[in-house]
């Protein structure tokens, strides 16, 4: 029976770098149809791409992460889905920072089973309490650019006057639809999202 080789890649921001990793993996022969991106936070294991991938390994696969954060970011979850990805679905994973927790070769004496669930667990922790760290530093970050007055989120969209004209006289029956949507040069759905912002401009 042939078993297959896949990898999982994740980052909690399009604007991190996954470039990276998907090098370690193509460089280990993974081919890029089993190189399984995704972009969602780590702090819990309802990911979209992630159960996808659940459903799709067979036994005798071999998953591989580069290290255990990139599995996940909560502690009881990453023991969790340990077990049930080693355990259940009976798959191998190699974990490329972390070689001594690779499954593909079974612990010889106790002392290495011993090192290796107190790696898993020691690692699982550490991912964990990083995530804490992180969200701390965010609200540390956004206090100190509250109290200097630095507006957040995304700026707000200043709206042109041909913009506001426009939708006014197609909503006062001044113009229809299609010269509307001609003079902005919008599709439909474009023109009533705008329309709808709009909705109570004076």
């Amino acid at each position: 029976m042939t078993h297959t080789k896949y990898a999982y890649v994740r980052v909690s921001s399009k604007h991190q770098n996954i470039s990276r990793q998907i090098k370690i993996f193509t460089n280990l022969g993974i081919c890029k149809s089993h190189i399984i991106i995704e972009i969602a936070s780590g702090k819990n294991f309802n990911r979209r791409k992630y159960l996808q991938l659940l459903e799709i390994l067979q036994e005798g696969d071999t998953l591989y992460i580069s290290s255990i954060d990139r599995l996940g970011r909560d502690y009881d979850g990453i023991i969790s889905e340990w077990h049930k990805l080693t355990k259940e679905l009976r798959i191998n994973i190699k974990v490329i920072d972390s070689p001594i927790l690779d499954t593909d070769t079974k612990p010889l004496t106790l002392i290495d089973k011993y090192l290796h669930d107190i790696t898993l667990h020691t690692l699982a922790f550490q991912a964990e309490q990083e995530w804490h760290n992180i969200k701390d530093r965010q609200k540390a970050g956004i206090t100190i650019a509250k109290e200097k007055g630095v507006p957040l989120g995304r700026p707000k969209i200043v709206r042109t006057e041909k913009e506001i004209y426009t939708i006014k006289a197609w909503q006062n029956g001044v113009i229809n639809l299609r010269e509307a949507m001609q003079k902005l040069n919008l599709k439909k759905s474009a023109f009533y999202k705008l329309a709808n912002e709009l909705k109570d401009f004076s």
